[in-house]
C-alpha cells in the first residue's frame, strides 16, 4: 500500500508540474502574441503612411506631365507664329540647343 501512495504522489506531482509548465508556456505565448500584434499594427500604420506618400508623388508626377505637355504646346504655338522658327539654324547651334551642352 505504501508503494501505491508513493506512486500516486509522484504521478500527482508530475501532473502538477506539467500543468504549471503548460500554464507558463501559455502566458509566454500570450505575451508574444501581444508583442507581435503591436509590431504588426505599427507596420500597418507605416505601410499606410508610405502608400499615402506614394499616391501623393504619383499625383504630383501626373500633374508635372500635364504641365510639361501644356508648356510644350505653348512653345509650339509661340514658335508657329515666330518667323525665326522657320529660318535655317547652323548645326552646331541646333545641336547645342538639343543636347544642352556648351
Amino acid at each position: 500500500m505504501n508503494k501505491a501512495y508513493i506512486t500516486v504522489a509522484i504521478c500527482f506531482a508530475l501532473f502538477i508540474y506539467v500543468i504549471f509548465d503548460l500554464y507558463q508556456d501559455k502566458k509566454t505565448a500570450q505575451k508574444e502574441v501581444i508583442t507581435l500584434t503591436e509590431k504588426m499594427l505599427s507596420l500597418e500604420q507605416q505601410i499606410e503612411k508610405n502608400n499615402k506618400i506614394i499616391a501623393q508623388r504619383e499625383q504630383e508626377k501626373s500633374q508635372d506631365a500635364i504641365s510639361i505637355k501644356q508648356l510644350h504646346e505653348q512653345m509650339k504655338n509661340v514658335l508657329k507664329n515666330n518667323q525665326c522658327a522657320n529660318e535655317y539654324m547652323p548645326n552646331n547651334v541646333s545641336d547645342w540647343m538639343r543636347n544642352g551642352k556648351n
